[in-house]
C-alpha cells in the first residue's frame, strides 16, 4: 500500500518532523486512556454504586417504618400525588454517568416512575406506591464518581506539561544539527563559517567528520593552486628567454615562432586561471547590476560584439554576497566563448527575491542538448578538428564560469537561446 500522498501533508523540516513524532504517542495514548480506560472504570463503578443504592432504597421501602429507615440512611423520603411525579426520566445531555444510573435504578427498584438528575449534587427518584407515589431524595456522590473529568483534566495538562519539556529538550538536541547544515550550506556557497560540533555524541562526530572534510578540501585547493601556480612561473622564465632570442631576428623568420610563443603563455595564463578557480578573493557584497554592466563596458572597449539586454528586478536592489573576482571571470569567459562562436553576444541580468540569475547569449551554433553535459568538463573541445583559428581556448571557459557558479551554491544552465538561436548560458545563484 502506497503512501506518497501523506508526503504532501508531512512536515519537511527535522524540528517538524521530530515534533509529530513526540506529540502522536503522545495524543494517541491521552485518547486511548481517556475514550477507553477511563469510560469502563467510570462506568464500573457507577454500576455498583447505584446496585448498592438500590438495594438501600429496596430495604426503605420494605421497612415497616420506611421513614425512620430513610432518615438513617440519610435518604429523604416523602410522599405526593401520583399525578405529580415526572413522566419521564430527566437528565442533562452531556451526563453520560447519569445514563448509566437511571438504566440500572429501572432494573432494580421495581415501581420505578421516573428518575431526575437536576445537576451534579442530587438524585431524587419517583416510585409508584398504590395510588400515591413516594419521592426519594439522596446525594448524587452515592451512585456516581463525583467529577469524573477531573482524571481527563490531569492526564492533558499533565501531558501537555510534559510534552512542553519534551519539545525545549528536543529543540537543544536538534540546534547542533541545524548549525552543522548551515555550515555545511554556507561552505557549498564558498563562505567559511565558524563552526565548533557540539550536541549528542553522533553529532559531534559528524561535525568533526564535516571540519576534516573541509581543511582537506581547502588543502587541495591550495595545493592545485600553489603547484599549477608554480608550474606556469617555471615555464615563464624559458617562454622569456626564447622571446628575447626571436626578437635578434629578422621579422619575417621570427613571426611565425613569435605567434607560437604568444600562445603558450596564452594557455599557460588559462591553466593558471582554472587553477585559481574560485580561491582568489574574499566574499564580500557586490551589486550584481552594476557588475554585469562594467563587464559589458569593458568587454565592449576591448572590441567585442556584447550589449547589455534586459535588467530585470533592478527595483529590489540590494547587494549580494559575492567574489566579485571570481564572477568577473565567468562572465567574461562565456561573453568570450559567445563572441567566439557567434557574431554577437547578450548580457542581461535577471533579480529577484530569492535568485540572481545572469544570461549570455550569442547567435552562433550553440551545443547540442546531448554534448551539454560534456561541454562543461574541463579541456573538453567539441570542434572535431580542434580549429584554433575558430576556438583558441583549451576547453576551460565553461568549466571556469561552472565551478564559480557552485562555489556559491549556484549553477551553470546551458540551453537554446529563443532571442538571438545560439547557446544560452546562464549563471543562477541563491540569494
Amino acid at each position: 500500500m502506497s503512501f506518497r500522498w501523506l508526503k504532501r501533508y508531512m512536515p519537511r523540516s527535522l524540528s517538524g518532523r521530530a515534533t509529530l513524532i513526540l506529540l502522536l504517542p503522545v495524543i494517541s495514548v491521552t485518547l486511548v486512556v481517556s475514550v477507553v480506560s477511563a469510560q469502563r472504570l467510570f462506568e464500573g463503578v457507577t454500576v455498583q454504586m447505584t446496585t448498592a443504592t438500590a438495594r438501600e432504597i429496596l430495604l426503605i421501602l420494605n421497612d415497616e417504618d420506611p421513614e425512620a429507615e430513610a432518615a438513617a440512611l440519610e435518604i429523604a423520603m416523602r410522599d405526593l400525588p401520583r399525578d405529580d411525579a415526572p413522566e419521564a426520566h430527566q437528565r442533562r445531555w452531556y451526563d453520560v454517568t447519569g445514563l448509566l444510573v437511571i438504566r440500572n435504578m429501572e432494573r432494580q427498584v421495581p415501581g420505578l416512575l421516573a428518575v431526575d438528575l437536576p445537576d451534579d449534587n442530587w438524585v431524587r427518584l419517583y416510585v409508584a406506591d398504590g395510588p400515591e407515589a413516594v419521592e426519594l431524595q439522596f446525594d448524587r456522590r452515592r451512585v456516581s464518581a463525583s467529577n469524573p473529568h477531573q482524571l481527563i483534566v490531569n492526564m492533558v495538562v499533565t501531558g501537555a506539561i510534559m510534552t512542553i519539556i519534551a519539545y525545549l529538550y528536543l529543540r537543544n538536541q536538534l540546534r547542533p544539527i541545524t548549525r552543522l547544515a548551515r555550515a555545511a550550506e554556507a561552505f557549498g556557497r564558498g563562505r567559511i563559517e565558524e563552526y565548533r560540533p557540539s550536541g549528542a555524541n553522533e553529532v559531534r562526530a559528524a561535525g568533526n567528520a564535516f571540519l576534516d572534510m573541509r581543511a582537506r578540501i581547502e588543502r587541495h585547493i591550495e595545493q592545485r593552486t600553489l603547484m599549477l601556480s608554480g608550474v606556469s612561473h617555471d615555464l615563464r622564465t624559458p617562454l622569456t628567454r626564447l622571446r628575447l632570442s626571436l626578437s635578434m631576428l629578422d621579422d619575417a623568420e621570427a613571426e611565425a615562432m613569435l605567434r607560437d610563443v604568444r600562445d603558450m603563455e596564452r594557455l599557460l595564463n588559462e591553466f593558471l586561471e582554472f587553477a585559481r578557480g574560485t580561491a582568489e578573493g574574499e566574499m564580500g557584497a557586490v551589486d550584481p547590476v552594476a557588475l554585469v554592466s562594467d563587464i559589458v563596458k569593458e568587454c565592449q572597449r576591448a572590441g567585442m560584439a556584447v550589449e547589455l539586454g534586459a535588467v530585470e528586478g533592478e527595483a529590489l536592489g540590494g547587494v549580494l554576497p559575492l567574489r566579485e573576482g571570481a564572477v568577473r571571470r565567468a562572465v567574461e569567459n562565456l561573453v568570450g566563448n559567445a563572441v567566439r562562436y557567434g557574431n554577437r553576444a547578450e548580457v542581461s541580468v535577471a533579480l529577484t527575491e530569492r535568485s540572481l540569475r545572469i544570461r549570455v547569449e550569442d547567435d552562433g551554433p550553440g551545443i547540442p542538448a546531448a554534448l551539454r553535459e560534456e561541454a562543461v568538463k574541463p579541456f573538453t573541445r567539441l570542434e572535431p578538428a580542434r580549429n584554433q583559428n575558430k576556438g583558441s581556448g583549451v576547453g576551460l571557459g565553461l568549466s571556469i564560469a561552472m565551478d564559480v557558479a557552485r562555489a556559491h551554491g549556484g549553477s551553470l544552465r546551458l540551453g537554446e537561446s529563443a532571442r538571438l538561436g545560439g547557446l544560452q548560458a546562464d549563471i543562477v545563484f541563491a540569494r
